[in-house]
């Protein structure tokens, strides 16, 4: 509930900040040509997110078959969580990690990588399923595609106010006014500067709690927060002995950042510490002591 709480108040921030923004630069007219421009791509992305990710990392359909254990524990958290039976799909690659895509439920795809599947004792695999089943159910890839939308317009803005004071910055009648106009030109610079950075942090901030809300629903789902803590420390090392090539654009969707191993500050990072993620899921196991 704190988790959607704050996805909820993040959303309402970045909207707010989105509505300042057009409203100085262009009004209704700049505020509109913005959310197309960024609408549009990530209606691109919304549409073909599953298709575009899996392709970018070679992933391939799991047959029953070929993994009928890993099929039927698709099946049973996916009837615990009340949404249909995922895809699952297979990434090669040795480092440890997995994934979920789709724009709704009927839509939802699992991926999980060669190294997790071969580190992860079935407990523990059960916990990541879980989690990327939980970012289905709490249909992440919409919110996230709204919170890319609006940050994008919010870039866009931007960009229209560096050019228009590039363009007709100098030519201000402000000058009259003694110098005051020199200073309004100096934070409207500033503004075009900022308005990215935050939203960009704002938006990361609400991938990272979407994280939490995922762990937290996954371990309601596989009713054992204790497995899922246990394969996210054992991820998280091995993730950083077998780094993955991951592109920056689709990190947010791993259950453990692909690219944690360089150095991220944490207000630019799209996960939460994996200690705080822990320390969570053992609480919600009734522990008052975590033991990393």
């Amino acid at each position: 509930m704190v988790e959607r709480l704050k996805t909820f108040l993040l959303l309402t921030i970045l909207t707010a900040f989105l509505l300042f923004m057009g409203n100085l630069i262009g009004g209704k007219t700049g505020l509109t040509i913005a959310l197309i421009m960024a609408g549009f791509m990530n209606l691109i992305a919304y549409f073909f997110s599953d298709k575009i990710v899996l392709a970018m990392y070679r992933a391939r359909e799991l047959s029953e078959q070929e993994a009928p254990a890993l099929h039927r524990m698709v099946q049973e958290l996916s009837v615990s969580a009340g949404i249909p039976k995922p895809k699952l799909y297979i990434v090669p690659s040795p480092s440890p990690n997995a994934f979920a895509t789709g724009r709704n439920p009927s839509k939802g795809v699992v991926a999980v990588t060669d190294g997790i599947v071969k580190i992860l004792n079935e407990s523990e695999l059960r916990g990541v399923i879980a989690h990327e089943i939980a970012h289905i159910k709490n249909r992440d890839t919409l919110v996230q595609v709204i919170a890319a939308t609006i940050a994008g317009a919010i870039m866009y803005l931007a960009d229209m106010l560096k050019w228009g004071l590039f363009f007709f910055g100098g030519r201000s009648d402000d000058r009259e006014e003694g110098g005051g106009g020199i200073a309004g030109i100096i934070g409207l610079i500033a503004i075009s500067i900022l308005a990215p950075i935050a939203a960009m942090i704002i938006q990361f901030a609400i991938s990272r709690s979407r994280e939490f809300l995922a762990d937290e629903t996954g371990a309601k789902i596989a009713n054992d927060p204790l497995s899922l803590a246990s394969a996210l420390k054992k991820i998280t090392g091995y993730a950083e002995r077998i780094p993955m090539e991951a592109n920056p654009a689709t990190s947010h969707l791993f259950i453990v950042n692909p690219l944690s191993g360089s150095a991220i500050l944490s207000l630019f990072s799209t996960h939460p510490p994996v200690e705080k993620r822990i320390e969570r899921l053992y609480k919600m196991a009734g522990y008052t002591t975590v033991k990393l």
